[in-house]
């Protein structure tokens, strides 16, 4: 009895002290834990304080593009309304489009916009001194006085017509060139200014503009005008394609089949297609009664004479593969 009660006195001690190491023990660890975890919080604190600048900063940048951009809307031509003051807008108008301010000049381009819908004479007693201006902001980088200005050219091609003929130079490489851009929404502006310019402008008039850029330097450029150039075409008819030279409209579009770039290429088909067509129409077969060789009136005689062998060679090959597409298909 002495014994174990000498063995429970003995361990005693220890086991106290083993508690209390213990003890000791547990209480430094979550005292080291919590310093870390009050560290990596503080850390925390002080890097997100650290990073909060930027951001912020970020943030008021962000917020500021939003306002600029809240600032500028993209008005559809059908949605456009009537000025409410002609004589005050005609006043500011030039100084508007020659601003700093690119908002003033976002504004003024749509006043344009409204002028050559609502009010087309003036507009064209203007058209002399507002399209260099329009040039001017269709090369400006900021994108949103670019895409407004590309939107007035549409509609002043559409109100205006013919009557820019004389102004359309610098705008129409402005316009090749936005439309061959990365900028998504640009391109497409420019493409659809591109579209109303072949629409409403003359083809008479419009192709001698066109095609010095179908041997442009740039592929990209040739392609756009080339696909203007298909599109004036047809709008010719018959009798204009014919008035037009298509004998000159043969070699432009033989020489596109060869270009770099598909767009080009895939124009100069089209282009192909229909100036046979023409050709076909305004030679009707001759009766072999009255012509002992009716072949020398054919399309295939016609490319032979007018182009070189290896020229009219592919241009065949693009016609009879398309007859033979028909003929298939039918």
């Amino acid at each position: 009895m002495s014994g174990k009660a000498l063995r429970d006195l003995n361990m005693l001690p220890g086991s106290e002290r083993k508690n209390e190491n213990s003890s000791k023990g547990g209480l430094t660890k979550p005292c080291v834990e919590n310093s870390n975890e009050n560290s990596e919080e503080w850390k925390r604190k002080n890097c997100s304080s650290l990073v909060s600048t930027p951001t912020n900063g970020g943030e008021t940048v962000k917020s500021e593009v939003e306002i600029a951009n809240s600032e500028v809307e993209y008005i559809e031509s059908e949605n456009l309304n009537d000025l409410d003051d002609v004589d005050m807008s005609l006043k500011t108008l030039l100084d508007g489009l020659d601003s700093k301010d690119w908002v003033l000049v976002c504004e003024a381009l749509n006043n344009v916009r409204r002028l050559s819908m609502f009010h087309k004479e003036t507009m064209l007693d203007m058209l002399e001194n507002v399209i260099p201006l329009i040039v001017k902001s269709l090369k400006n980088p900021r994108s949103a006085v670019c895409k407004t200005a590309i939107m007035t050219s549409a509609d002043i091609f559409s109100a205006c017509s013919d009557h820019i003929i004389d102004s359309l130079d610098p705008m129409l490489l402005q316009l090749l060139l936005k439309s061959s851009q990365d900028k998504r929404f640009v391109c497409e502006a420019a493409e659809r200014a591109l579209i109303a310019m072949t629409t409403w402008i003359s083809p008479l008039t419009l192709l001698p503009k066109l095609q010095p850029y179908l041997k442009n330097r740039n592929p990209r450029i040739r392609a756009k005008a080339s696909m203007c150039f298909c599109r004036s075409v047809p709008r010719l008819g018959v009798e204009g394609v014919k008035a037009y030279g298509i004998d000159r409209l043969i070699q432009i579009a033989a020489a596109q089949l060869s270009d770099q770039l598909p767009e080009s290429r895939e124009a100069a088909r089209t282009l192909l297609l229909e100036l046979q067509n023409v050709y076909e129409k305004s030679h009707e077969p001759v009766p072999p009664t009255v012509s002992e060789q009716p072949e020398m009136s054919s399309w295939e005689h016609f490319c032979h004479s007018k182009l070189s062998p290896l020229s009219a060679q592919a241009v065949l090959r693009v016609t009879n593969v398309a007859r033979e597409g028909l003929v298939l298909g039918s």
